[in-house]
């Protein structure tokens, strides 16, 4: 890499209201849903299309994009190419199959940083232009594939979304004059809100499955997913061994995150950052409190409710205490039957986008390992 491409850092970019000029950061590695403007400034380091853009520093380290234009900020750098025998979209897609050899080879002890030269001995096979233009068009239309399938998963949470708000209002404004109810009338008599396990320990073969907050990623917790621990320390604290169908929210650290345990965590426990949530189904819909605490008004009421200087943390009471619309039951359970049909559309999406990664991710291995000929190819 090092004989194609030289290689500068970003630096620090002020921000604009008046000037055009992009300020590209390392989400912009990803997407463009957050665009920034820079300053004019003589110091600014410039990027163009044919450059190639990698994440030197930080928890991102090793992510890699192209074709973008602008100034880069401090966390990034420039691979610019310094011959024309290399095609930028083919070095992108080849330093991107590196990402773990990348990341296995940073420096710093807590902050990764890209090592240079690791980076510039990468070998690279190099095919004629023509043949480099054909494996990274093939690879761009797989990833085109796996994206798409990433916009429809997006286009049903959004989905849902929306219906909660066409069907309840906000429920922070209450437009609709809903009754408001303090959260722990709402949830059912004889599991009171409560902590944790506060020290799950180590992990242990065929244990109990235990839920940490880190786990709270999508709608829906599996099993097949959690770490399990020693069956003696969940038995010391059965009141939150969970039965399957709780709200389980996160309510330490990244407080607000909220999954739903599927039947199958029957008998599993969760850590001390998870409050387990049993709501009354007579009065209150599980799906419908799962919206609802995602809306960005309650999530900012539930944010508002954490405390700490260094671990910030929700006091129960206040959580007890927090109130939310209870619009009638028989409305709840026609959005919840909704919601069903959304999620299983949503979870086709899911697997469609699965098949696509390990498309994607299986060319992007077979181009760099001769195994994408230029017959293939074409």
């Amino acid at each position: 890499m090092g004989d194609l491409f030289k290689i500068s850092k970003g630096k620090k970019c002020e921000g604009s209201e008046q000037s055009q000029l992009r300020y590209i950061q390392i989400d912009d590695l990803r997407n463009d849903n957050n665009l920034k403007v820079a300053a004019l400034d003589s110091k600014n380091v410039l990027c163009d299309e044919e450059d190639i853009l990698i994440a030197w520093d930080g928890a991102n380290a090793g992510t890699v994009g192209y074709g973008l234009k602008g100034a880069i900020g401090s966390t990034l750098a420039k691979l610019v190419p310094i011959t024309n025998k290399v095609f930028t979209p083919y070095a992108g897609r080849f330093l991107q199959s590196k990402f773990k050899y990348l990341r296995d080879n940073c420096t710093g002890a807590t902050i990764p940083h890209i090592s240079k030269p690791s980076l510039i001995n990468i070998q690279i096979p190099l095919p004629p232009l023509a043949e480099q233009q054909k494996i990274a068009a093939i690879l761009d239309a797989a990833d085109s594939l796996r994206q798409k399938d990433q916009q429809l998963i997006d286009h049903y949470t959004t989905l849902s979304q929306s219906l909660f708000l066409e069907m309840f209002g906000d429920p922070v404004t209450n437009p609709m004059g809903w009754e408001l109810e303090r959260f722990d009338s709402l949830v059912s008599r004889g599991c009171p809100l409560t902590y944790g396990i506060v020290q799950p320990g180590d992990e242990y073969a065929g244990g109990v499955a235990i839920v940490r907050p880190v786990d709270l990623k999508s709608r829906y917790i599996k099993k097949s997913t959690l770490k399990r621990i020693d069956p003696e320390i969940s038995d010391k604290f059965q009141r939150t061994v969970l039965k399957g169908g709780e709200l389980l929210l996160s309510v330490r650290g990244s407080v607000g995150v909220v999954s739903i345990a599927l039947p199958e965590l029957s008998g599993a426990n969760v850590t001390r950052g998870i409050v387990p949530i049993w709501m009354d189904t007579n009065k209150i819909s599980t799906d419908f409190t799962f919206n609802l605490i995602q809306t960005t008004g309650v999530q900012r009421k539930i944010k508002a409710l954490a405390k700490g200087a260094t671990l910030i943390q929700i006091n129960l009471k206040d959580l007890r205490e927090m109130e939310m619309i209870n619009p009638p039951i028989a409305l709840q359970n026609q959005f919840a039957e909704r919601i069903k049909v959304i999620e299983a559309q949503k979870q086709q999406a899911r697997a469609s986008l699965k098949h696509s990664e390990a498309l994607f991710n299986s060319l992007l291995q077979r181009a760099f390992s001769g195994e994408l000929t230029s017959s293939e190819a074409d």
